[in-house]
């Protein structure tokens, strides 16, 4: 008998109500985190109108709420960077949505160009720089929100080497 043959279902499988997911309201997986980042990014309707540039400092504002996570718009002119950093217990991902970025750490250095996107773990540590010459838009998505920035010494060091290795990063393009 072949086992293919032997299982079969009768009727429309989405009649059966609890096999099916309902649809989350908000995102709970890395993935629906990158998906929301696009789908804003996307629309710029939402967030262009609120950038604001600020010679002194990185201009940020927090764009949206939802159970668990914050989502940040950042503006950087040419020369601003946050200084080597982690993000504590929050996970994140950072999309480019203007400009060019450039993100160092104790692993090199990479260029991020509108649509990079970057996924990290906590204990992450990185310095994200605007080394153009244009002024640059990022949008962050932080899970959960957040709490805890510790910056960490422009060396690395033992203690950073061991923070920074253990948490990931993943780029998209």
């Amino acid at each position: 008998m072949n086992s293919d043959s032997d299982l079969q279902i009768a009727g429309d499988i989405l009649e059966v109500p609890h096999l099916l997911q309902a649809p989350r309201e908000h995102p709970a997986t890395v993935a629906e985190f990158a998906g929301l980042a696009r789908s804003i990014a996307a629309d710029r309707s939402e967030w262009e109108h609120l950038v604001r540039y600020d010679a002194t400092t990185r201009w940020y504002h927090r764009l949206r709420t939802g159970p668990g996570y914050e989502v940040w718009l950042l503006s950087w002119l040419p020369g601003q960077g946050s200084g080597r950093h982690d993000h504590g217990p929050s996970s994140g991902v950072l999309t480019v949505l203007d400009g060019t970025l450039t993100e160092r750490t104790e692993r090199g250095t990479r260029a991020l160009r509108p649509g990079a996107q970057r996924f990290f773990a906590p204990g992450y540590v990185h310095e994200v720089v605007n080394d153009a010459l244009e002024p640059a838009v990022s949008l962050h998505v932080y899970y959960p929100g957040l709490t805890d920035m510790p910056m960490h010494s422009a060396r690395c060091s033992g203690a950073d080497a061991g923070a920074g290795a253990g948490a990931g990063a993943v780029t998209t393009a």
